[in-house]
């Protein structure tokens, strides 16, 4: 048997214990056999380890290899820059890693310091870390619960369990035993550790501490829940593989093809020098091929991605959550607060014979059963709105106080003008609250509860301002009513009076006997406005959304379709049904699961897995304790800013509204960055193959090398960032949430972008090479300078054709992105450096190349882009 289906009398004997406690010498048996009540730390992989980790890609060992080469042939300045991209890299991957722990840290922090136990016969205050099973502790209002336990006294005890159950409203506790098998939530004989006391007072033995404790599981699951690779991640390391492998091979082939050509050549040159220039030349490819600043580029558009989002309310912690949310096919949403306003409000109400919709907004068009309904609820009523604007009280009271504003001129004033006299304060037993006031029509006890308990109480009902007898008949009718509120998962009170005798300032429970009854009132916690049209805009981008509530089944149920979540086919389940639910039997009913209710932490991490498994990029939204390990496991987690430090520490992403629309938005964005993204890539790419081919087409034809060692470096340094970064600030493209979510195998060069790339880069090639043949019409070194001209001023250009791979440059807008202008402009100054006086003899531009020849190459540039913008218009076209 569960702890909670034991009596008081079992659960002692079970543990071992007694009410008075235990001795000071059991404890330390106790202690010995379990531990100290602390969660351990786990071990963790040293820093030194994760540095090193970072630099076992493939790209960056030939980026070192070639940076070590440069070194010892004595071009020191270009290896420097490579190794400080490689170690800003691999830092910020490190300090992103250490972030990723401190879910585990924020649990610790959680703890309660100390408890008051009974040791010895005596009531004592201890280290919380030293409780044992079968202590007895004592709690009250703003203690934090030590250790799991059963309770065995409530003094009107109430509990919020909100971390671990995801629900606002606090539980109230009771030491009775429950029969059968129930959810977390609904244990109320049973106290968790971290949750907070927030009324009454009571004892507890102590079931569990440390690991044994649902927040010890919880902080279990944190620690074997996977840290999965972002898709862009997995593409990325990849391709990176494959490239470093290719460009490997490749310069060790012109390597080997330039030298046997030399040694076998009888040049007169000298051999070794000429070696080394072969090397240098081969190095200097294999660096021009590599995009050394692909990895900070990914992280500076990703940035700007950031930025983007923290104005839409989604502040990043992790930045590959940005391109995660874009390839988001599952979105497993909680309800409270998220999809709905976190604020519950009277939407209906009903009274016997009234045929209005609404209550009158002119007080003075009010019968006396509407009158009284609202007097009821505004002083049969705890709460209030305090100096500072805020709320005080229980959701469900503080929701009549709106009511009550909403129609009247204030719920101060009558509260001012019928002053509470006396007061039977509710509890979970009468399920009933009454008070007592001088009104105008005499001394009245004022009833709110139940509509059940009412029901039973009542003896007459007040019909067209007369009290008349409660029969069968008006039964029928409140119940009918009641039933109708209950099928919509609306909650529903009912409200009543009593005339009691004039200086009346007294009352017992035996008065509440005999209400008049007037009419009931149906509230919710409503969806938010926008949440409509998220939910209808997700459906076309292709995302489902999933709602996780810890919430009952018929409340998420109406919910979820009222706003569009779930279809006629769907289905809603509880977390006990998905506990019974065998792998086969959840992996047939998965896609017509949209409601999961009443849940626990293991069925989250369940429900996650079950759509990873079916490689859905999966996000998952939460505010708990309880959902950290979940948010973990998710692609992306997302927490909700009002949530647990916990919470957030687990997530990669936090919602500081809690809104269900933020995250839809944050999607459109991510989407945008990963197009942005391929850009980028896509430009960096067909530059660099249009700078390989070019060199091979010279190495097979037996050509001189189109451009030098240095060229090729220097082009590198003009084009490799700033216009792949300006790509990366661009608009969304006009279908980017009509499109459905890539597949998780989907490469980086799909959509378009591989025929992007090998399109502008044998454009490029050609322009260069035709560039090349006319220069060396007239020499060797006016070639290089031709081709060096044509390739820089093409790469450059090309950043207006890698805008889009289906609008052109003309419809965007030309100047629609200033940093695109930017860019290129620079460009064109930085190669103008390379063309002064100075500097000519070290770009290797002989002095014979002036005016006319810059045109022909820029013409050939240009004509290359003009060209990629025609075929990328007629393929569109065709498509």
């Amino acid at each position: 048997m569960k702890y909670y289906q034991q009596s008081e009398a079992d659960i002692l004997n079970t543990i071992d214990s007694t009410e008075q406690g235990l001795s000071s010498k059991e404890v330390q048996v106790r202690l010995q056999r379990d531990g100290y009540n602390e969660l351990e730390d786990k071990e963790k992989v040293p820093t030194w380890k994760l540095f090193l980790e970072t630099f076992k890609d493939p790209m960056v060992v030939v980026l070192l290899a070639a940076a070590g080469v440069q070194i010892i042939i004595g071009e020191i300045v270009e290896s420097l820059i490579i190794f400080l991209v490689l170690l800003i890299n691999s830092i910020i991957s490190v300090v992103q890693t250490r972030k990723a722990e401190s879910s585990l840290e924020a649990l610790r922090d959680m703890s309660a310091p100390e408890a008051k136990v009974i040791r010895d016969g005596e009531k004592q205050t201890i280290a919380a870390r030293e409780l044992v099973q079968g202590d007895v502790v004592y709690l009250e209002a703003g203690d934090y619960v030590p250790a799991d336990g059963r309770v065995l006294e409530s003094g009107s005890l109430k509990v919020n369990e909100g971390m671990l159950t995801g629900e606002s409203e606090a539980v109230e506790k009771s030491p009775e035993a429950i029969e059968g098998e129930v959810a977390l939530g609904d244990q109320r004989n049973m106290v968790f550790s971290s949750s907070l006391v927030v009324y009454g007072r009571g004892t507890f033995i102590v079931t569990g501490t440390a690991e044994k404790t649902e927040v010890g599981k919880i902080a279990n699951m944190l620690s074997q829940a996977e840290q999965k690779e972002t898709p862009l991640q997995r593409k990325l390391n990849d391709f990176s593989k494959k490239l470093g492998i290719g460009i490997l091979i490749l310069c060790i082939l012109i390597f080997a093809v330039q030298a046997a050509r030399i040694w076998f050549g009888g040049g007169e040159a000298d051999t070794a020098t000429a070696l080394i220039d072969a090397l240098m030349f081969s190095v200097a490819i294999a660096v021009a091929a590599i995009p050394e600043a692909l990895q900070s580029i990914v992280t500076i558009v990703l940035s700007v991605g950031t930025n983007k989002m923290a104005k839409q309310h989604a502040i990043i912690r992790k930045l590959p959550a940005v391109e995660t949310l874009g390839s988001t096919s599952i979105i497993c949403t909680d309800k409270t607060g998220t999809l709905t306003q976190n604020k519950m409000t009277v939407t209906d109400h009903f009274l016997p014979l009234n045929k209005k919709e609404r209550l009158p907004e002119d007080e003075k068009e009010w019968d006396e059963a509407e009158r009284l309904l609202v007097q009821i609820a505004t002083l049969c009523n705890d709460s209030y709105i305090n100096q500072d604007h805020q709320e005080v009280g229980d959701p469900t009271e503080v929701a009549l106080i709106h009511f009550a504003n909403n129609h009247t001129a204030g719920y101060e004033q009558l509260r001012d003008r019928y002053p509470r006299i006396a007061e039977l304060p509710f509890d979970s037993e009468r399920k009933l609250m009454s008070t007592l006031h001088q009104m105008d029509q005499g001394v009245m006890m004022l009833a709110k509860g139940g509509p059940d308990v009412m029901f039973r109480r009542a003896s007459y009902v007040l019909i067209d301002g007369e009290e008349q007898p409660f029969t069968e008949e008006m039964l029928d009718r409140f119940e009918g009513a009641n039933e109708e509120f209950s099928n919509q998962a609306l909650r529903v009170l009912a409200y009543g009076y009593k005339r009691l005798p004039a200086g009346t300032s007294q009352m017992n429970h035996d008065d509440e006997q005999d209400f008049v009854l007037v009419g009931l009132t149906a509230m919710m916690d409503p969806p938010r406005d926008a949440v409509y049209g998220s939910i209808e805009q997700a459906k076309q981008a292709g995302i489902r959304t999933i709602m996780i509530t810890g919430d009952h089944k018929t409340t998420a149920q109406a919910i979820g379709r009222d706003i569009g979540l779930m279809g006629n086919q769907d289905i809603a389940v509880t977390g006990k049904e998905l506990d019974n639910m065998s792998a086969e039997e959840l992996e047939q009913k998965l896609d017509k699961i949209s409601v999961y209710a009443r849940v626990s932490p293991e069925n989250k991490i369940r429900i996650v897995r079950a759509w990873q498994k079916r490689d859905a990029v999966t996000a998952m939204t939460g505010d708990g304790v309880n959902d950290a390990p979940a948010l973990k496991q998710a692609d992306i987690g997302i927490a909700m800013g009002s949530g647990t430090d916990v919470a957030k520490d687990a997530s990669a992403m936090i919602l500081t509204d809690d809104n269900f629309v933020s995250i839809v938005n944050a999607v459109q964005v991510g989407r945008t960055v990963f197009d942005n993204i391929k850009k980028a890539i896509g430009y960096l790419f067909a530059g660099n193959l249009g700078a390989i081919l070019a060199i091979l087409y010279a190495v097979i034809f037996n050509l001189p090398n189109p451009f030098t060692a240095l060229q090729l470096l220097f082009i590198n340094l003009v084009n490799d960032s700033l216009p792949a970064i300006a790509l990366g600030v661009e608009k969304s493209e006009p279908n980017v949430m009509e499109r459905k979510p890539r597949p998780t195998d989907e490469g980086i060069f799909a959509g378009g972008t591989l025929q992007a790339v090998l399109t502008r880069g044998i454009i490029i090639a050609i322009a260069v090479t035709v560039s090349f043949y006319i220069g060396l019409s007239h020499s060797d070194e006016m070639g290089v300078a031709m081709a060096f001209t044509t390739l820089i001023l093409s790469r450059t250009l090309q950043t207006f054709a890698a805008r889009s791979n289906t609008q052109s440059a003309v419809s965007i807008g030309l100047f629609s992105n200033k940093y695109v202008i930017g860019a290129v402009a620079l460009g064109f100054v930085l190669y103008g450096i390379t063309v002064l006086p100075f500097a000519r003899g070290v770009f290797n531009i002989p002095e014979a190349f002036g005016v006319t020849d810059w045109l022909v190459a820029t013409g050939l540039a240009l004509g290359a882009v003009i060209l990629m913008e025609i075929v990328k218009v007629v393929r569109y076209r065709k498509g």
